[in-house]
């Protein structure tokens, strides 16, 4: 199924990309060639640099040696290559999540991601912290995904059963800038507020490994390179996304996009078991 690779062999390799692609990027932080590019909403107000370039072609160099008739879509150059015949399976490549944040020389938000994906289930994903060095994923036919520091020293990650009011709430945008019921949840079921912007990804590993109870986001662009990494790993750990409305939160199946898309209206991701939670402060 995975060519001359075994399901292990494939999540050893895909590793390997995310930990090149960081010692990349991170040998870049402090001297690369930026310039601007159109965003998805066609406005040139968007960035991309030689690391993100670099880092994109250090993953297709591998893809090409161990995975010739696999399909990858990846976001610099808009690139896609078609699946072999016979295969459905592809990759998608982020190759510097979080480029504004590296443009600004942050120490946070700055991340790199592949997903592996099949008929629309994400068989493999890693989301790798360029600044920490650390990598979360897991490969294909696992049920467990690990936490992997610097020096390759790995856990799997377990989500603690935990009160969503002891917990913090990251928001990808202002609490103020969403509607008014949203607001009013934010402020009565989390200790604290956190505002943070960058690398989706790494804000998502705030929320895998538990150093925030949920995450918020408002209305944006989700594309494969960007979606399907954080929908593999969350449908692992049983996170799951609900759509607001209204002051109404409803549960929605993501599925990794193929292409670019315009996603409306708020969103709130949480771990399954805060869902009653959620269901009393609504009937509240």
């Amino acid at each position: 199924m995975y060519g001359i690779l075994t399901a292990p062999l494939v999540g050893v390799a895909m590793k390997e990309m995310v930990r090149r692609a960081i010692n990349e990027i991170r040998r870049q932080r402090f001297m690369f060639e930026a310039q601007a590019k159109l965003g998805y909403g066609g406005e040139c107000n968007d960035l991309v640099t030689s690391a993100d370039r670099e880092a994109q072609r250090i993953y297709l160099k591998m893809l090409r040696e161990c995975f010739p008739d696999f399909g990858v879509i990846a976001e610099e150059d808009e690139l896609r290559v078609e699946c072999g015949p016979g295969r459905q399976l592809y990759f998608t490549l982020d190759p510097l999540d979080g480029t504004k944040a590296f443009g600004r020389r942050q120490s946070t938000g700055v991340g790199t991601m592949i997903s592996l994906v099949e008929n629309g289930q994400v068989l493999a994903a890693y989301v790798g912290d360029v600044m920490t060095q650390e990598i979360y994923g897991y490969r294909p036919e696992s049920d467990r995904v690990h936490r992997i520091s610097e020096y390759e020293t790995g856990e799997t990650i377990f989500v603690r059963e935990r009160p969503l009011s002891e917990g913090v709430l990251l928001s990808r945008d202002a609490p103020w800038k969403f509607s008014w019921p949203v607001d009013r949840f934010a402020r009565e079921n989390f200790k604290d507020i956190d505002i943070e912007g960058g690398s989706i990804g790494i804000s998502f590993a705030r929320l895998w490994k538990q150093e925030v109870a949920a995450l918020l986001m408002g209305p944006a662009w989700d594309t494969p390179w960007d979606s399907s990494p954080v929908i593999g790993i969350c449908r692992k750990l049983d996170f799951v996304f609900l759509a607001v409305h209204e002051g109404r939160f409803s549960q929605v199946e993501l599925k990794p996009p193929l292409n670019i898309e315009r996603r409306e209206g708020d969103l709130l991701v949480i771990h399954r078991q805060h869902l009653p939670a959620l269901q009393a402060w609504t009937q509240s």
